[in-house]
């Protein structure tokens, strides 16, 4: 798929696209580059980030580069090590492949903010469903 193509096939993911507003910048073979800027929406009682908006962003990233290659895959579990709050304005994630067979798969994600800080590194496990 292009990366026109997969905006326009992952626009269906109502709650990642318009409710956490991600963006998806960049997509390559088992590679996937997504965004979102920081709002009040996303924000804890503490004024920081919440951490379901990383994993949401990470979680997105990784269909994103999973589904790039028209494979559908679901994510089978996931590990999130949450490393600084974020400083900056946007929260950006790249997620690359590490290891891909026939039926699994596994993903790194590493969200920064616009400020250079590394927020979040999430490990996702998949299946390809047939």
């Amino acid at each position: 798929m292009t990366l026109e193509e997969t905006r326009e096939f992952f626009a269906n993911d109502i709650y990642a696209t318009e409710q956490t507003d991600i963006k998806i910048i960049e997509i390559a073979q088992n590679f996937s580059k997504c965004e979102l800027e920081i709002s009040r929406m996303h924000m804890n009682a503490d004024n920081k980030v919440m951490g379901g908006v990383f994993y949401t962003l990470a979680d997105f990233a990784f269909a994103v580069a999973t589904d790039a290659k028209n494979t559908k895959t679901v994510t089978t579990s996931a590990t999130i090590s949450y490393l600084s709050p974020a400083k900056g304005k946007k929260l950006i994630a790249e997620c690359r492949m590490i290891k891909e067979g026939k039926t699994l798969c596994t993903y790194e994600t590493v969200i920064m903010d616009d400020a250079g800080t590394k927020n979040a590194v999430i490990i996702s496990n998949g299946m390809h469903l047939a």
